[in-house]
């Protein structure tokens, strides 16, 4: 430890005119070992500076480096960890705490007595020293002796002073003078003693011998002093001069400095006179357009945005404090409000009025669309309102009450005009389904007419326009007689093969496909129009908050813009829902398969609707008539499979195909010709499901006789594996010999006891259910070979089933 204490020194320290008094090798606790040193040292000029100095070697481990230090005067406390025991561990409390394990207790023990002794002497705030022993602070010595103890490592430093080689020569010359220098070191002692005796005696002699130059030097002195006398009496004059000349600055400084005082606050106060002039100035001409400015022209309402904006602007700065006390400020602020509250009553007025006169020019062209399936367009009214989008901006951030008044306004004038526009546009839309009129009483009227009417109107509707032309008066002639021709209104599959082999079956569907495709086609475009208007007009992008919507919400919310937008729509269109859903229960009465063209159209212009904007209103209404087609459309299935459950045989019949066979082909072709690549196919999919569960079997056969080989028939969606299982389920061994026996029972209510017409017919009935059970048997291995899936019931089973039947009646 004396060599490295030794290198350190001379490394670091001396380099640095430091001392190094301890060393202690340390490592940091609760981490990998890596050892340093912490040294204690003073600085060797005045005043002296005390540091703890953590030294670590290089990582090539040649040299050592200085890597941190510490001034004693930072350090708070020093904690010894145990007073008792020996423990290496200590903590050294700086701006936060340091904790050590020495390589020894006697390095620790050394170290921190070190420490002690140098803030003993050096430091007027101590340092805390917790749990250290009290011998190792030599409490137990006194203070004199304690501070001799503290300082005796660093006195002893002190003390010491190097040789020159000067003084190391002439030291050398005397001991070679006197032999015994070296071998008798107390007579040479006492020989340099006393030659030291003789030197001091001959300085007296000399200091004695020079009385005289002495007494002269005195007499020297006296005059210097009295010299010095006469300077500060000169020195006192002048200094009273100056403070004369000192009184005059201050007064010459002071008005200075009141007079850049005041350049200063003449600056300011023309800053804040510009900047008023600047900000709260409203030019003649914008108050000339706030006041008279033209809101009919593009150029008066360019002028009236331009003023509008200007006026906001002087409005809303932000005045410094106490502006709003001076007098011509509060005069601005006066003629604004006046200028803003007359501007929004002209503007209120004018808007309202453009309103009013637009209803007017708009429902005098209504005439001309009454005839056509089509929808006005009301762009013209848009662009010319559209004109005071930044206006009515200003004067909903400027005059809340007014820009709603006007919202209302808006609102209510279009819900008239859009539900007049709708209901006479629907009106027409059920005349041309029905091919009927209105009579003069309100009534709907069938007319007579002749086939070549309907090939006229049918052609009209398959042309690239897709409107029906003509006036009011030439609807009353395109009516349709249904009365011998038309077959029932509910239309069903029993029927199916007798209607489809009719040109007027073909020309009602297609007629009414048609026109439903053209409401649909005119309303979307409608209520888009409409709504991108209210959203710009209204400026209902950045804040959505109108008067007739209790709902109040964040400003920056895009869903709550979405809402207010949707609710202004649901307020004008509000009789398209109810509009639509009555055109599609008379479309489901005049054809329960109509509800087929109808999901698909609806589903198309659902889905087109929803990627333009899901939250829409076009997209929630017709989501929400969609549901009522759907219901149709499930009612319509619903009602076929009834039929097939319910269906009678006639007696005369003994042979042919159930009609129902030969009309769920029919329905299957019009179904897929309908629903081909369309976003519902998996509905009608289902409705294949529903419907063949009524008669698998004979599903599977019409799929062979198709072209469809046997063994691919169960990859088929309808015929797989899972849903012939489905069908076997239903007719466990128990439900079909209840179904024998309730058929025991009619065939002995209609057959006379004579001739044993029972017992042969019975078994003739035995024949063809064992025939059958054949086939369905052998379908199933050819269609599904290998799936193991049989009937629940054997051929055994069912000749049990007809002879205890028999023999139990």
């Amino acid at each position: 430890m004396t060599a490295i204490k030794h290198a350190l020194q001379r490394d670091i320290f001396t380099p640095n005119d430091e001392r190094l008094l301890s060393i202690v090798n340390v490592c940091k606790a609760g981490k990998k070992k890596k050892n340093c040193f912490l040294c204690a040292t003073v600085t060797t000029e005045r005043p002296v500076q005390v540091k703890v100095v953590k030294v670590k070697k290089t990582d090539k481990g040649d040299f050592y480096k200085r890597q941190m230090a510490w001034e004693l005067r930072d350090l708070t406390e020093v904690d010894a960890k145990d007073a008792n025991k020996e423990n290496p561990e200590f903590d050294l409390h700086f701006e936060k705490v340091y904790r050590w394990v020495a390589s020894s207790t006697a390095e620790k023990n050394s170290f921190i007595s070190c420490i002690w002794k140098l803030n003993q002497r050096y430091l007027r705030k101590k340092v805390e020293f917790v749990n250290v022993s009290p011998q190792l602070l030599e409490e137990s010595v006194p203070s004199g002796e304690s501070q001799s103890v503290a300082g005796r490592d660093e006195d002893a430093l002190d003390d010491y002073q190097e040789l020159n080689a000067r003084e190391e020569q002439d030291i050398e010359s005397m001991m070679e003078v006197c032999e015994y220098a070296i071998s008798n070191a107390e007579a040479f002692a006492e020989k340099l003693s006393r030659e030291l005796q003789v030197l001091d005696g001959a300085n007296i002699q000399s200091i004695m011998a020079s009385e005289k130059q002495v007494n002269i030097l005195m007499q020297l002195l006296d005059q210097a002093l009295a010299e010095v006398d006469n300077i500060e009496g000169k020195l006192l004059s002048y200094e009273e001069m100056l403070q004369s000349v000192k009184e005059q600055m201050d007064q010459i400084s002071q008005s200075n400095r009141l007079i850049q005082i005041s350049n200063t606050n003449n600056g300011k106060l023309l800053d804040e006179i510009q900047f008023l002039v600047n900000y709260m100035d409203l030019s003649k001409g914008h108050i000339k357009a706030l006041q008279e400015g033209d809101l009919s022209s593009p150029k008066g309402i360019e002028a009236c945005i331009n003023a509008s904006e200007a006026l906001s602007q002087c409005m809303n700065v932000a005045l410094k404090p106490g502006h709003d006390k001076l007098m011509a400020v509060k005069q601005q602020q006066h003629l604004f409000s006046e200028l803003r509250d007359t501007f929004a009553r002209r503007l209120t007025n004018h808007l309202n009025n453009v309103f009013v006169h637009q209803g007017h020019d708009q429902s005098s062209t209504l005439s001309q669309h009454t005839a056509e399936l089509t929808l006005p367009k009301h762009s013209p009214l848009h662009r010319d309102l559209l004109r005071y989008a930044k206006l009515m901006e200003w004067l909903k951030n400027t005059q809340r009450e007014k820009y709603e008044g006007l919202s209302r306004t808006y609102v209510d004038y279009m819900t008239r005009l859009y539900e007049r526009e709708i209901k006479d546009f629907f009106e027409v839309a059920k005349i041309k389904m029905a091919g009927t009129s209105k009579d003069g009483k309100g009534k709907f009227a069938t007319l007579p007419r002749k086939e070549s009417a309907l090939k006229q109107e049918v052609e009209s509707l398959h042309g690239s326009s897709g409107k029906l032309t003509g006036s009011t008066s030439s609807l009353n002639k395109l009516a349709v007689s249904s009365s011998n021709s038309r077959r029932s209104q509910s239309s069903s599959l029993l029927d199916m093969g007798n209607m489809s082999a009719s040109d007027l079956d073909v020309a009602d569907r297609t007629r009414f496909d048609k026109i439903f495709e053209q409401v649909l086609s005119e309303l979307e475009p409608l209520c888009l129009a409409e709504q991108d208007f209210i959203s710009k007009f209204f400026k209902l992008q950045q804040n959505p908050t109108l008067a007739q919507v209790s709902i109040r919400c964040n400003p920056d919310s895009d869903l709550c813009v979405k809402d207010m937008v949707r609710m202004m729509m649901n307020k004008i269109f509000q009789s398209i829902e109810t509009e639509l859903n009555s055109l599609i229960a008379l479309g489901d009465k005049i054809d329960s398969f109509n509800s087929l063209y109808m999901l698909v159209k609806m589903s198309h212009h659902v889905w087109t609707a929803e990627n333009v904007d899901p939250a829409s209103y076009l997209s929630t209404t017709l989501g929400n008539v969609l549901v009522t087609v759907k219901r149709n459309f499930d009612k319509c299935i619903s009602g076929q499979i009834r039929q097939m459950e319910e269906v009678k045989i006639s007696k005369k019949s003994k042979v042919g195909i159930l009609p129902f066979v030969t009309g769920f082909e029919e329905f299957a072709k019009l179904a897929e010709a309908i629903f081909r690549n369309a976003e519902r196919r998996g509905d009608l999919d289902k409705a294949y499901i529903k419907l063949i569960r009524a008669h698998f079997f004979e599903g599977v056969e019409a799929r062979v006789a198709q072209g469809v080989r046997e063994e691919e028939v169960s990859y088929q969606l309808a015929f797989n594996k899972q849903e012939l299982r489905k069908v076997i389920k239903e007719y466990p061994g128990k439900e079909v010999k209840k179904g024998l026996d309730n058929l025991y029972k009619k065939v002995d209510k209609h057959l006379c006891e004579e001739e044993n017409l029972l017992q042969v017919v019975w078994h003739s009935m035995q024949d063809e259910f064992i025939r059958q059970y054949k086939h369905f048997e052998g379908l199933i291995n050819r269609c599904y070979p290998g799936s193991g899936i049989t009937m629940e019931f054997t051929i055994q089973d069912m000749l049990e089933y007809f002879s205890s039947i028999a023999q139990s009646h």
